[in-house]
């Protein structure tokens, strides 16, 4: 910083930071950053170089392609359990699989810490629902018909469409079947 940059406004830092939060909050956050540090864990062992003073160490393995693959595939269901969150459900089961079929595949699954990550962020992303947005509360001396909660409508002035009835099977009593079908 030099002495002309202008100094940032007070609380930005904790503006961005409840921004943040927000966002976070609208979306399987911590599913998608599970499921993001597995996938990195299976991809990276396979490829990871080892110094032990001079020497290098690596971990070339046969099961370096389908690590690249399913750490790949995992990384990608997380970043989209954060932008997606309405395919949740499939990102979740789409991770607890793929973690499954590293622990054959991949060095037993990033050495089961990656596994244990994806499994865990796939379990969660299917768990997470949004949210309800709170409802303002009435008054406490309100009665049902002055601003309080609305009371529940009747079967019978309840709306399922425009004109559309309520007895799809024709057995209402009203179309005089008696709750038969007719043979015709």
């Amino acid at each position: 910083m030099s002495a002309e940059t202008p100094a940032a406004e007070p609380g930005q830092f904790t503006r961005r930071r409840l921004q943040f939060r927000a966002w976070r909050g609208t979306r399987p956050f911590w599913a998608g950053l599970l499921v993001m540090l597995g996938g990195f864990l299976i991809l990276y062992f396979p490829y990871a170089h080892l110094q032990l003073g001079h020497l290098t160490m690596t971990m070339g393995t046969p099961g370096g392609s389908s690590s690249l693959i399913i750490g790949g595939l995992l990384i990608v269901l997380g970043i989209i359990l954060w932008f997606q969150q309405h395919i949740r459900v499939f990102g979740g089961v789409a991770a607890i699989l793929l973690a499954l079929v590293s622990i054959p595949l991949s060095n037993i699954g990033g050495f089961i810490v990656g596994f244990l990550c994806a499994l865990t962020g796939g379990a969660m992303a299917v768990a997470w629902a949004p949210g309800v947005p709170a409802q303002p509360q009435p008054s406490a001396g309100a009665a049902p018909d002055q601003g309080g909660s609305p009371a529940a409508p009747r079967p019978e002035e309840r709306v399922y469409g425009l004109d559309e009835p309520n007895d799809l099977s024709g057995t209402n009593p009203a179309n005089g079947a008696n709750g038969r079908h007719s043979a015709g």
